[in-house]
């Protein structure tokens, strides 16, 4: 496809690069000579400096031949204009970053008069992920599939544990084996699309497929203490803890807001009422244990300075067993981060691109048996995609023992009319099934790609 990207920031580069490397035909734009000529040098796309609201700076970019515009400069307005003038220029699909909550409140009324086809909160998404991971607190990470049917639960066996050193298919008989291991991750980087006779390791980090009423036995199995989250501690009060905070207002769990701003604590105060709103530094120990950190069931770092957020992370980690979260900015860290004990990282940056990604992925697919939603994993080295198989597919009423799937390639789940199917050999997919594979093969686009 040919897509346009208007912004070049780290958002603009990273979905650059991911686009290109699957193959579509790219063009940024952006006001910044500097950051056009890196981007030049380092990825095979065009670059063009200009202002995106131009209509000419549009047109030499090809918008009446591109099929895409993604607006992801850092002002929701230039994004907004950007896709209007795409629309009427070249009648184009377009795509905007929005991030205040002001115009996400009327996001619907935008989208239909401007035409868009998607807007993106990056706040608003990582409040959703951060509030699942509230609602899983043993899991570090929880990708979710068919329309929340499905969740892909990612944690860590701790030492001591039961399944150090046991076999796949015998860890799983001790939760009824009715759960499915999709990916093991090794300290030293290794990635394994596991078959039940691979061995798991004290310190693997195993990604899972399990019923939602099968999640207490496997984390009272693995040895993990599953416990429910009932007050979170929020240090920051930008706008994603605003966003999660309201959703976990509604959810009737306790928020303590700590921000050294007192303006916007008074302006927290008023939009968060059920909230408690502390003004003062969440980098000051004593008021952390004041405000109670040493017993709280979670502790969210928010503040704007990613290595505020790990150290903060750090600290409450030693002093606490609450579930730890981390927000961080940059996506550049690569593993760096993991030699800290942060818990569950969120990035909302990380996360705008997943989404557009996925979307991207999705228009491809306008015949055939469309991928509905791809989850990128332990660094891009693993994808998790989900496929909506339609009549006509190569892959219908085959016994899975008969198919012969891509190397390092897992059938994880069938949704068929509401009901989790954890296949078997015998299982066979069905036209209006919902089918959800793990692999580390790039570039999946319909369910026949799966085969060899």
């Amino acid at each position: 496809m040919r897509i346009i990207i208007a912004g070049c920031g780290k958002v603009g580069y990273i979905l650059a690069e991911q686009l290109n490397e699957e193959g579509h035909e790219i063009t940024i734009i952006d006001t910044n000579e500097e950051k056009v000529n890196m981007v030049g040098n380092l990825l095979d796309v065009m670059c063009i400096q200009g202002n995106a609201t131009s209509y000419h700076v549009q047109e030499e970019a090809g918008v009446k031949e591109a099929d895409l515009l993604i607006a992801v400069t850092n002002k929701d307005e230039v994004n907004l204009l950007c896709c209007l003038i795409a629309r009427k220029a070249g009648h184009c699909q377009t795509i905007a970053r929005v991030r205040d909550p002001g115009y996400y409140a009327e996001i619907g009324f935008i989208k239909e008069e401007l035409g868009l086809s998607m807007a993106i909160n990056p706040e608003l998404a990582a409040a959703a992920d951060i509030a699942r991971l509230i609602q899983i607190p043993s899991a570090m990470e929880v990708d979710t599939f068919a329309k929340g049917k499905v969740d892909l639960v990612r944690f860590r066996i701790p030492k001591g544990s039961a399944w150090g050193g046991k076999k796949i298919i015998d860890a799983s008989k001790r939760v009824g084996g009715n759960l499915l291991i999709c990916v093991i991750e090794r300290e030293n980087h290794q990635v394994l699309i596991p078959d039940g006779n691979a061995v798991l390791h004290e310190g693997d980090y195993i990604s899972v497929i399990v019923p939602p009423d099968r999640m207490k036995a496997l984390f009272s199995s693995i040895g993990i203490e599953s416990r429910m989250i009932h007050d979170v501690i929020i240090a920051g009060g930008g706008r994603l803890a605003y966003y999660l905070a309201k959703q976990l207002l509604q959810s009737r769990i306790q928020v303590r807001i700590i921000e050294n701003n007192r303006a916007r604590c008074d302006e927290l105060s008023e939009l968060l009422p059920k909230a408690m709103i502390i003004y003062g530094d969440a980098t000051d120990t004593d008021l952390l244990k004041e405000e109670g950190l040493e017993s709280a069931d979670a502790f969210v770092s928010l503040t704007g300075v990613d290595e505020e957020n790990v150290m903060l992370s750090c600290y409450a980690g030693r002093v606490s067993k609450a579930k730890i979260i981390t927000k961080i900015t940059k996506i550049s860290y690569g593993g760096i981060i993991d030699s800290f004990d942060v818990g569950s990282i969120v990035s909302p940056r990380h996360l705008t691109t997943e989404l557009i990604s996925q979307y991207v992925r999705c228009m491809q697919n306008s015949m055939g048996s469309a991928v509905e939603a791809v989850y990128r994993m332990v660094d891009n080295k693993v994808e998790a995609l989900e496929f909506s198989v339609k009549k006509g597919a190569k892959v219908l009423d085959i016994p899975l023992a008969e198919m012969k799937l891509k190397d390092n390639l897992l059938l994880c789940s069938i949704v068929r009319r509401g009901r989790i199917i954890l296949p078997s050999g015998q299982d066979r997919i069905q036209a209006g099934d919902t089918v959800i594979v793990v692999t580390t093969h790039k570039g999946l686009d319909e369910i026949e790609d799966i085969l060899a």
